[in-house]
């Protein structure tokens, strides 16, 4: 006997691309609740993980609003550029609060790492830095 799972559609029936993905995501209008922030230049670092050849990118910084989500953001590439590009990203999730409050986010870099390295992109500064080569 088997399980009836009710569903809205078949598979038949959705639309591709989906709409805001695949080859309509970039005429999509970009989100009003994220912004790019600015990072503290001095405070960012790589750091080895546990395992052999991992990376993790550490960034600190000032945030402008205390309840704001900062996320290190990887850019999507077709082919690998010398520098991967990575936003640090503050997301409002309603109201800001105002008022200064420090961030220190972290991401793998596994699979976003460029010939040469990768390049933190703020708001109004970027840094590229060096990832050491696999041993």
């Amino acid at each position: 006997m088997g399980i009836e799972v009710p569903f809205p559609f078949s598979a038949r029936e959705v639309p591709f691309p989906l709409q805001g993905q695949g080859e309509d995501f970039e005429t999509c209008p970009p989100s009003q609740a994220c912004r790019k922030i600015n990072f503290d230049e001095e405070r960012v670092e790589i750091r080895p993980g546990f395992a052999k050849d991992t990376w993790f990118l550490l960034v600190t910084g000032m945030k402008p609003y205390t309840n704001m989500r900062v996320e290190l953001v990887p850019v999507m590439y077709v082919k690998r550029p010398e520098f991967w590009q990575i936003e640090v990203v503050g997301c409002l999730p309603g109201i800001g609060l105002t008022a200064l409050a420090p961030y220190s986010v972290f991401v793998s870099l596994e699979g976003v790492i460029g010939t040469k390295g990768i390049e933190i992109m703020g708001a109004t500064k970027s840094k590229k830095l060096f990832v050491p080569p696999n041993t």
